[in-house]
């Protein structure tokens, strides 16, 4: 018999066991394990809750290292919802659309499962969790804090906060061992909105149209 190990992360937050030594060199080598290696195009569905209100449809994300993601969202009947790139730090977004559905840069990063702070972050220190999990401490630009939660070089939230309060996270559902997450779920607690993605599939790829990675144009 097969035997996967799952992890995943709840809302609840995880027990501080300590300091975690040398910070700054374990966030580096966390970015390098969980960094981008190959092109590839990663199929899921998803389903959006608003204040009440839900949506849901199909949709597909291509991957190219070193930083190039481009998400399309898709009704089941095939109409376009929504379609952005994440190039490095910048989310780019057509001209018109809602941007407020997706997360932050940081946390879109987190639903690829690729640790990626910002460049204009900088990490304030770290923490050795129970169940052998470290939290990377970052303030962002805007003076918000942003901090990562990791377990065997695996993403397993990203949570966006002022002061002790969660304004926005994501959290993950992974199998060690594979590419991607399975389970993704984002949610903006102030505007009370939630964004969740199962992965279906991954599809091995060579490139990709330089042009996808702009679709302001």
């Amino acid at each position: 018999m097969l035997s996967v190990a799952l992890v995943g992360c709840g809302t609840g937050r995880a027990l501080v066991l300590g300091p975690l030594p040398d910070p700054l060199g374990a966030a580096r080598e966390t970015s390098i394990r969980t960094s981008l290696t190959v092109p590839a195009r990663v199929e899921f569905r998803w389903i959006l809750n608003e204040s009440g209100s839900r949506v849901d449809g199909l949709g597909v994300v291509r991957i190219e290292p070193p930083a190039r993601a481009r998400l399309d969202l898709f009704l089941d009947n095939g109409e376009g919802v929504l379609s952005a790139a994440l190039v490095d730090d910048e989310l780019r977004l057509p001209e018109g659309a809602p941007d407020d559905i997706l997360p932050p840069v940081e946390l879109m990063w987190g639903t690829l499962g690729v640790f990626r702070p910002m460049m204009s972050a900088e990490l304030v220190g770290g923490d050795e969790l129970e169940g052998e999990a470290h939290r990377y401490r970052y303030t962002s630009g805007d003076g918000n804090a942003i901090h990562y939660e990791v377990k065997h070089d695996l993403v397993r939230a990203v949570e966006m906060l002022d002061g002790g309060s969660v304004l926005q996270s994501v959290h993950l559902v992974t199998v060690e061992g594979d590419g991607y997450p399975v389970e993704a779920t984002y949610r903006n607690r102030v505007e009370f909105r939630e964004l969740k993605i199962t992965r279906t599939s991954v599809i091995p790829a060579d490139s990709f149209d330089p042009s996808i990675w702009d679709p302001r144009e």
